[in-house]
């Protein structure tokens, strides 16, 4: 979809469609007044008659008004002014654009001339267009019928002539996030026998020759094997279908800066090992790989947007699966670090690709700071829900940092504690310690077995996704996140 910028009168206009604004009392916004007076007051008379609402969300499609050049009109719902927020403006940009994206061809977008006063214009560009993309997003390509395509390619971002720079600025944002995004979704919504450990890997290639200050390599298993991976390759032990180490490296920043590193759980289906998951849901684990379709969705999106930064990411792709050959509870390995692990529950996975993936990527990049992302306990889906990434770190600064990215990009995060005393349930008569430890606070106590991984002095966090990496509803797929909190953190950086 294209977002070019409007600037000429609104109702002068020509469009299949342009969606204006309205809000849950007080008087109509000025676009909206402009559009009225052109009809003779018939927005006024609807809102009158209850036809109009300003509840968020609520839309209404009214066709062939006189006094307009746009062939229909969109009236939606903003909420009440006084909550009129970033998270408003989407939720009404994907109504407006889930209502329009099967009929219009195209359409002229004037809620970018009533933004909230949480964002300035580039910031509301980039939100518009990232949720029109959202709303118009659909995975069909394994189904023998084709799908009808979404109509919507164009939607015009209206913007007053000082505007028009920063309104291009923010929407070239939001269409790299967006690309971003839907990379992410379109690997996670892949089914296993499609999604493999090598299929990311050869997409991530692919991203790369497209950017010129993009590379990757991906490492086989007996690179990983040279590389003492022990943990890593415990649970790909009794999967035919070989393991990848992937590594990105974008060279935005100046040469020989320390990069931050991102590191992200690829686990192409987890069936629990040997501690097998029960069969309901289970096909939901084709997802267990969203934090590495995050974290590569994330590359992409940060080399389209050409941020200068130094950024490297480390992405372990396996799958966990029972034989005769699978790693048993009770069994004792070495990782990368040298520090040995008794897996005492073979479903706790992510944390034994991650730990590896983690001293990789401080051994051969030395980053600033550190992040990981996964799809790692359900104690956090417990604790948070399908709302909010759980953020955990041993640094208050950066978790506040990821926190408030998240409130910008309407990406939700709330803080988790990553105290010590976690960790304490870990121990092991065998080895350094266990993989699980006690259920209770078992997303604290995940995060701490990663942190025992960290270099002393290093900034590290911890996010955990398992609530939100994808939606198990009648809308059923993977949502993307948190690539647009992961792109906001990153240009923060910058900043």
């Amino acid at each position: 979809m294209d977002f070019p910028v409007k600037v000429a009168a609104p109702v002068s206009q020509t469009t299949a469609c342009a969606i204006i604004p309205v809000f849950d009392g007080g008087p109509l916004p000025a676009v909206t007044r402009a559009f009225d007076k052109a009809s003779g007051g018939l927005l006024t008379a609807l809102r009158r008659s209850g036809d109009i609402k300003g509840d968020l969300g609520h839309v209404a499609l009214l066709h062939k008004v006189k006094g307009t050049r746009a062939k229909s009109l969109l009236v939606v719902g903003c909420g009440p002014l006084k909550r009129y927020t970033r998270k408003a403006l989407r939720a009404a940009t994907l109504a407006a654009t889930s209502k329009i994206a099967g009929t219009a061809a195209d359409a002229i977008n004037y809620l970018s001339l009533e933004l909230p006063s949480d964002c300035d214009t580039a910031a509301g560009a980039t939100v518009i267009v990232d949720a029109a993309r959202h709303a118009s997003y659909g995975f069909s390509e394994l189904k023998s019928e084709k799908q009808p395509e979404i109509k919507l390619k164009r939607m015009g971002l209206a913007a007053s002539k000082p505007e028009v720079t920063d309104t291009k600025r923010g929407a070239s944002l939001g269409q790299a996030i967006a690309n971003g995004v839907e990379i992410a979704r379109d690997l996670g919504n892949r089914p296993a026998n499609v999604c493999t450990p090598s299929h990311i890997g050869a997409v991530a290639k692919e991203i790369a020759r497209q950017h010129t200050k993009l590379s990757t390599k991906v490492l086989t298993e007996k690179d990983i094997e040279r590389l003492k991976m022990g943990s890593f390759l415990s649970v790909t032990q009794g999967a035919t279908e070989p393991p990848r180490l992937i590594v990105m490296q974008y060279h935005g920043g100046k040469k020989g800066a320390q990069p931050i590193a991102l590191c992200g759980k690829g686990v192409t289906f987890d069936t629990g090992g040997i501690s097998i998951k029960p069969a309901p849901k289970m096909d939901e684990m084709k997802f267990d790989m969203c934090g590495a379709a995050g974290v590569i969705g994330t590359m992409a999106a940060i080399a389209e947007a050409r941020i200068e930064l130094n950024v490297v990411a480390v992405v372990p792709c396996c799958e966990n699966m029972p034989s005769g050959t699978a790693t048993r509870p009770g069994d004792v390995v070495t990782s990368m670090s040298g520090k040995t692990i008794e897996v005492l529950n073979t479903d706790a996975e992510g944390r034994l690709i991650l730990c590896d993936a983690l001293t990789y990527a401080q051994q051969e990049f030395d980053p600033i700071c550190l992040l990981d992302v996964a799809t790692l306990t359900g104690a956090c889906v417990v604790a948070l829900g399908q709302y909010y990434t759980g953020v955990f770190s041993n640094d208050d600064a950066l978790r506040d940092e990821l926190v408030e990215a998240g409130k910008r990009a309407i990406d939700g995060a709330w803080p988790m504690p990553a105290d010590t005393e976690y960790g304490e349930s870990l121990r092991s008569n065998f080895a350094d310690f266990a993989n699980i430890g006690q259920r209770e606070g078992g997303a604290s106590v995940a995060a701490s077995f990663l942190h025992r991984f960290v270099d002393e002095g290093r900034d590290w966090a911890h996010l955990d996704i398992a609530g939100v990496a994808w939606r198990a509803d009648a809308n059923k797929g993977a949502t993307g996140r948190p690539v647009g909190l992961l792109v906001d953190f990153l240009m923060s950086r910058v900043q």
